[in-house]
C-alpha cells in the first residue's frame, strides 16, 4: 500500500490519503504513518467509516492507552472517551491546551473521530510548539531552559463537573488523587530530540523558579505567544474524519461557534512519558 501525505501548512498538519483505517494495516504502513506524524505533528484522515473497535485497534499500535481521570468513557469501550457537546463555550476545550499535562506522564497523543457534527462550525486548531520555542529570542530561551512549571487539574475539573462532562463523584477526592505536577517549561521530544515550549492555558499555573508576579508576567507572555497564527493549522471537520496528533509537541483549540447544536466525537488517548 502506498499512502499520500499532503502538507496543509509549512509549519504543521498534513492530510493522509490512500489509507483505510478499518485495517488491518501492515507494519510498514503504520511506520510510515508514524514518521509522517513526527514530521507534521498532526495528521488528518478523511472519510474513515470505522467502528469504535477499529478506532481503538488503530490507536493501539502507537502504545498503551491513557484512562482519563474525569472524562466520560464510552459505554462499551473503556479505552475511549465521548465528547458530547452542545455548549462549547463552557466545555474547557476552547482555550489552547495540551491534554492531561496535570499528570506525571501526560498523554502521548490522541486519535479523534467525528461522529456527529453541527451544520456549521466546530473546527479544531492545532499549534506547533517546536515553532513556538524556536521563535523566542535567545535571551528568553536562556531564561526558560531549565525552568519548571506547575500543572494543575483543579479549574478544568471544576468546569467539567459543573457542565456535566465528568463522571467523578467528588472534585476534592479527584484533586487529592491528582496533585499538581511539575514539568519543564521547555521539554525535549523523546523521538525527535527537538526542544519545544511546554506550558498551556488550561493547566499551567506558575513558573516555579520565578517570584509570583514575575511568573504571572512571563507565563502570560508565553500563553499569548503560542497563539500566533503562523504556528497553526485549522481543520474543518467532515463526517467520519479522523485526526491523529502528537500531544507532546502540539496544543489544540476547539472553536466554540456551534452553541445549540450537537457535536459528538470519539477520542482514544495514548499514555505518554514523563517530560524531560
Amino acid at each position: 500500500m502506498t499512502i499520500d501525505v499532503v502538507p496543509l501548512t509549512p509549519t504543521i498538519g498534513a492530510e493522509v490519503r490512500g489509507v483505510d483505517l478499518a485495517g488491518p494495516l501492515d507494519e510498514p504502513v503504520m511506520k510510515e504513518i508514524e514518521q509522517a506524524l513526527y514530521r507534521h505533528l498532526v495528521l488528518f484522515f478523511r472519510d474513515q467509516d470505522i467502528t469504535p473497535v477499529q478506532q481503538v485497534d488503530f490507536a493501539r499500535w502507537f502504545g498503551p492507552f491513557e484512562y482519563h481521570p474525569f472524562a466520560k468513557p464510552h459505554p462499551d469501550h473503556d479505552e475511549m472517551t465521548v465528547l458530547d457537546q452542545t455548549t462549547p463555550e463552557h466545555d474547557g476545550a476552547n482555550s489552547w491546551h495540551s491534554d492531561s499535562s496535570f499528570m506525571e506522564n501526560p498523554a502521548w497523543g490522541s486519535v479523534l473521530r467525528a461522529v456527529q457534527l453541527p451544520p456549521l462550525g466546530g473546527d479544531t486548531c492545532w499549534a506547533n510548539m517546536y515553532a513556538a520555542y524556536d521563535a523566542l529570542s535567545d535571551r528568553m530561551k536562556q531564561l526558560l531552559d531549565g525552568a519548571t512549571a506547575l500543572h494543575d487539574i483543579l479549574v478544568p475539573l471544576q468546569k467539567a463537573v459543573t457542565y456535566g462532562h465528568s463522571a467523578v463523584a467528588s472534585v476534592e477526592e479527584t484533586r487529592a488523587k491528582w496533585p499538581a505536577a511539575r514539568h519543564p517549561v521547555v521539554r525535549t521530544h523523546p523521538q525527535t530530540g527537538r526542544k519545544l515550549l511546554y506550558v498551556n492555558n488550561n493547566f499551567t499555573t506558575r513558573i516555579c523558579e520565578l517570584a509570583e508576579d514575575e511568573s504571572r508576567v512571563v507565563l502570560g507572555f508565553l500563553l499569548d505567544h503560542i497563539k500566533r497564527p503562523d504556528f497553526q493549522v485549522r481543520f474543518t471537520w467532515s463526517p467520519n474524519a479522523v485526526v491523529l496528533w502528537d500531544n507532546r509537541c502540539t496544543q489544540h483549540y476547539a472553536v466554540p461557534d456551534y452553541s445549540g447544536h450537537r457535536r459528538v466525537m470519539h477520542r482514544v488517548t495514548l499514555e505518554g512519558e514523563r517530560p524531560r
